[in-house]
């Protein structure tokens, strides 16, 4: 098996370092990742400006690395068509430090990238380590991903949906299961903090907490905060369906109308 490994929190995080060296004990491993940490970007991509790479030979566990000057799913789509040698069977987008959980999903890096997998015909997983201060410990999540590829190796690929995994950064010991969840909702407070840098000039620095979450027990983010490993299946079609057939009652005759 050939696996194409991305993250946001570029190639020198330990979390795709442990990711790599798990993951090589069972698959050819082929890393492309940003030169720093691009969290947030989304599905970004850079169309305006050239995209500069740059080889390297510091992952031993990996058949070959690259360093990108650009987003993860700038990562994703030079891997899959310029810099792999073959079209990889499986994208491992993480581990991301930090939890990507309901409403997470449309701003991550991680997820983005491995969404991007999936458009271009790859099956693909995101991972990631739901940190919240204290020390960071990649290596049972690492496992665990590890073991769900195996399975989808043994069990074959759904070629349009992402598995989007969340660990909890707790010792092993303490780790209750695993659920396959729903996302569930997860919103921040915007907080815009004013500065000024040295020359005067205004500027602003986004943070804010979470504010509301999902409560209900089928829902990632409940599973994470009882302890349990979240398993997600996403995929990109955002249709509401449910309003489908009404929409097409009420806006039937709009053309007629202008």
């Amino acid at each position: 098996m050939r696996i194409l490994v991305t993250n946001d929190d570029g190639l020198y995080a330990p979390g795709l370092r442990v990711l790599v060296k798990t993951l090589a004990e069972m698959a050819e491993i082929y890393v492309v990742a940003p030169d720093r940490e691009r969290s947030g970007t989304g599905h970004g991509i850079t169309v305006f400006e050239p995209i500069m790479i740059k080889r390297v030979n510091e992952i031993a566990e990996a058949q070959s690395a690259w360093i990108v000057c650009g987003t993860p799913v700038d990562c994703v789509k030079l891997g899959i068509a310029a810099l792999l040698p073959q079209k990889p069977d499986l994208v491992v987008s993480g581990i991301n430090n930090g939890a990507n959980l309901g409403w997470d999903v449309l701003y991550s890096g991680t997820v983005s990238a491995a969404m991007e997998g999936v458009i271009m015909g790859v099956p693909s997983i995101a991972v990631s380590l739901c940190v919240d201060g204290g020390e960071e410990d990649y290596s049972f999540a690492a496992r665990f991903t590890r073991a769900v590829c195996r399975q989808l190796e043994k069990d074959g690929f759904d070629k349009d949906t992402i598995i989007n995994i969340n660990v909890p950064a707790i010792p092993r010991s303490q780790i209750k299961g695993m659920r396959v969840t729903r996302l569930g909702r997860r919103q921040y407070e915007n907080v815009f903090e004013e500065r000024k840098d040295p020359r005067g000039n205004t500027y602003f620095w986004m943070g804010g907490d979470v504010v509301e979450e999902d409560q209900e027990p089928d829902s990632d983010v409940t599973a994470i905060h009882e302890g349990f490993i979240s398993l997600t299946p996403i995929h990109f079609d955002l249709t509401n369906y449910a309003l489908v057939e009404k929409y097409r009652q009420i806006y039937r005759d709009y053309v007629d109308h202008c």
